[in-house]
């Protein structure tokens, strides 16, 4: 069964039944992303060793150990995108262009004497957007190997019809325990019975069917994290931080997707079976999830040498408290050239016309969650060479794999307990992601440095997953979903110096790519799918004072 029944809770939280959080839903809310001042765009985000910004408060918090002033600051970045989704037949680009006001901080220092262990104590707050979730795409599939529909009643397969039906008190988004994308795919006739069983389904695809698929999706939506660090520099070898970091993130996804088919199988009344015919059907989905989350940070900065230092940090799991909304639209046009013509078909049996038309749409639903965002484990190492030049070195891994998903339980969905489908489903689909920054900066005059990085990301997805050798589940009635492969960042930055104030430029190039799937693939069916690249060119400027 495609959306498995994950909610036990009764009364009002009847509606959540068949719409309960997903694996995909947790990877799609928990992105990774390069942004921060543009000191640290600049060297790639290869800060976890070197410190002493306003970026390292979200990284490693014993960055701000580096402090010896205190410093606020504040960075913008304009963001311009190209959109690229191709399938083998066509390829449409779309543009986007963003403004985004990125980071604002402060750090203070108290420095406590050179003759004292503890040298310096520092503390910070900062406000980050860590990520985007802008991204949208158009793709055309002028062939499918199947339908949507077929899809659906497959996993329908089993299910009273008279439980999907609605009519008169009877609504099944309430009151059963039925799948939202069956009940709505039933009325909208997107799945038929097979004339003798109630509870035996089929799609509008036939063995001689031919069809085309056409979708648009976007997405759009932040996390935002403030910050709240502590630091200390003890006897200018070791420095220390602990961070409290509280998110609020929302993320909205809106996917149009349709499908034609000529000598589809489609159903008519009285006789209770398909016949030939076409079909036209487009669903709309909207879905939103929002919500906040706290998680602690911990990290170390070691200076055994002069030119050498060594960094190490830890991100507990980000806890969420999640809200899901959202809902469908379906709407459709059979034509059955068999049958008489009709200019006003019965409007009860729409389908004893010739041509009939209609629309379907669903309850909006709403339902809490409880998700824990990847763990997240960074070391780093950088090299001071004289006054002048830093190189640093990164890697981090973050642990897809390991998050873990709650939904309501018990009587009006009071508690959450954790659910045991999704997590597995999260083990089954995800792994967890490397990420590599290299960053250097030189000094060309006391006021004036150049920078450069490099930043990539591998993908959190495993191959199973992506080639559509295994099932992939989502929640509610959107059956779409993206996966990431790698993400690469190359960027090169200026700052300038003058006595306590500074101002910061970079350039910075990410290309992302991955997949757009309409519907998981089954049985040995390819759904519609589509490649998805993205270019995205960001101008970081960043200024303050130290003081």
């Amino acid at each position: 069964m495609k959306i498995r029944i994950l909610l036990t809770a009764m009364a009002a939280l009847a509606a959540a039944g068949a719409t309960a959080q997903s694996a995909v839903d947790a990877y799609s809310v928990t992105p990774s992303e390069l942004r921060g001042t543009a000191r640290f765009v600049g060297m790639g985000g290869a800060f976890t060793s070197v410190g002493g910004d306003l970026s390292t408060l979200g990284q490693n918090p014993a960055g701000i150990g580096i402090y010896r002033r205190s410093e606020v600051g504040a960075t913008v970045n304009i963001s311009a995108r190209n959109y690229s989704t191709a399938t083998p037949t066509m390829k449409i680009d779309r543009d986007n262009t963003k403004f985004y006001f990125d980071n604002i901080g402060y750090v203070g220092t108290a420095n406590l004497g050179n003759n004292a262990t503890l040298r310096s104590f520092s503390w910070g707050v900062s406000y980050s957007r860590l990520s985007s979730f802008e991204r949208l795409g158009h793709g055309y599939n002028g062939t499918t190997d199947g339908s949507m529909t077929n899809y659906i009643a497959s996993f329908t397969n089993g299910t009273n019809a008279a439980d999907l039906s609605l009519g008169g008190k009877y609504n099944p988004y309430f009151d059963s325990d039925c799948d939202w994308m069956s009940i709505l795919a039933y009325n909208a006739y997107m799945i038929n019975g097979d004339g003798v069983y109630n509870d035996k389904y089929k799609g509008l695809y036939g063995n001689n069917t031919v069809g085309d698929a056409e979708y648009t999706f976007r997405e759009s939506g932040h996390v935002d994290e403030y910050n709240i660090d502590f630091g200390g520099n003890i006897s200018d070898v070791f420095y220390w931080g602990i961070g409290f970091g509280i998110l609020d993130m929302e993320y909205n996804r809106q996917v149009y997707y349709s499908e034609s088919m000529d000598k589809a199988d489609i159903y008519t009344l009285p006789s209770q079976r398909t016949v030939e015919g076409s079909a036209d059907w487009a669903m709309n989905n909207s879905k939103w999830i929002s919500g906040t989350g706290f998680n602690v940070k911990f990290g170390v900065i070691f200076r055994p040498i002069e030119m050498l230092r060594i960094g190490a940090a830890i991100h507990t799991p980000t806890w969420y408290s999640l809200n899901h909304q959202g809902g469908a639209t379906v709407n459709y046009d059979y034509y059955n050239p068999g049958a008489p013509e009709s200019t006003n078909p019965d409007t009860q049996n729409p389908l004893k016309g010739n041509d009939y038309t209609g629309d379907e749409n669903n309850m909006l639903y709403s339902y809490d969650s409880r998700l824990n965002a990847p763990w997240r484990f960074m070391v780093g190492a950088s090299l001071y060479i004289g006054p002048r030049a830093i190189v640093s070195l990164d890697y981090e891994r973050v642990a897809y794999d390991a998050m873990r998903v709650k939904s309501q339980s018990g009587y009006y969905g009071l508690n959450f307990e954790s659910n045991e489908y999704v997590n597995s489903d999260i083990k089954n689909y995800y792994k967890g992601a490397n990420i590599v920054r290299l960053g250097a900066e030189y000094r060309v005059t006391p006021r004036f440095s150049v920078r450069a990085g490099y930043n990539y990301q591998t993908s959190g997805v495993k191959d199973a997953a992506r080639n559509g050798d295994i099932e992939v589940v989502t929640a509610g009635t959107d059956l779409s979903y993206n996966f990431t492969n790698t993400t690469q960042n190359i960027s090169f930055g200026l700052g300038y110096r003058y006595k306590a104030w500074y101002i910061d430029a970079t350039y910075s190039w990410r290309h992302r790519t991955g997949s757009f799937h309409a519907y998981t693939d089954y049985a040995g069916i390819r759904a519609p799918k589509a490649d998805l690249t993205e270019n995205n060119h960001n101008v970081v400027l960043s200024t303050g004072f130290r003081f």
